[in-house]
């Protein structure tokens, strides 16, 4: 059975080469891709209110992981948006998207355990009590699984056919007021914090 436990920025970078191993299974992603990609996830466990929940085995491996933090001014993810939200639909529409938020900047789950409500359960778990009015984060703009769990949560596309400054990729930007939609799965109970 699969239970979930939630971690501070020190045990997650610990287990950094865990979570890129588990991102890698999910995305498939260039292997010139992995050290920026490190760096980026190492930076975030520093932002405010940085929290991960890790999806794991009896034994305690992890076979998925999910983390957020605070949004704030001067986070680059954070300012791009807060720009291209403005530009779309004004400041007070930025404003009522990132003005007190949780950014969802990772969530994977390796393919041998999806579509078995592991993502839904980190999800919740790591919404559950946050103080922040909304959640956000950014996916392919395409029909994956993901989105659909996205959806269900109660997330709607802010921006779509999205191409960050510098990329070529297309995203749906996507928000949904906290707490999220929906009962959290049975298993795994509550995280446990460590």
């Amino acid at each position: 059975m699969i239970g979930l436990r939630q971690v501070g920025p020190g045990e997650f970078g610990a287990r950094l080469d865990t979570s890129i191993g588990i991102y890698m299974a999910a995305m498939r992603p260039p292997a010139d891709q992995l050290t920026g990609r490190k760096g980026i996830m190492r930076n975030h466990a520093t932002y405010p209110d940085f929290t991960c929940v890790f999806a794991e085995q009896p034994d305690g491996t992890a076979v998925g992981f999910a983390y957020g933090f605070h949004g704030a001014s001067n986070q680059w993810w954070h300012d791009v948006i807060y720009r291209s939200l403005t530009e779309a639909g004004g400041p007070e529409a930025a404003l009522g998207w990132l003005g007190h938020t949780l950014e969802i900047a990772e969530v994977h789950v390796h393919p041998d355990y999806q579509g078995k409500g592991t993502g839904r359960a980190m999800m919740h778990a790591l919404c559950a009590g946050r103080p922040e009015r909304t959640a956000v984060l950014s996916t392919h703009d395409q029909p994956t699984a993901a989105r659909h769990l996205y959806h269900s949560l109660g997330f709607v596309d802010l921006l779509t056919q999205y191409v960050f400054p510098g990329g070529y990729e297309r995203y749906a930007i996507m928000g949904a007021p906290l707490p999220l939609l929906g009962p959290a799965p049975g298993y795994g109970d509550r995280p446990t914090r460590r």
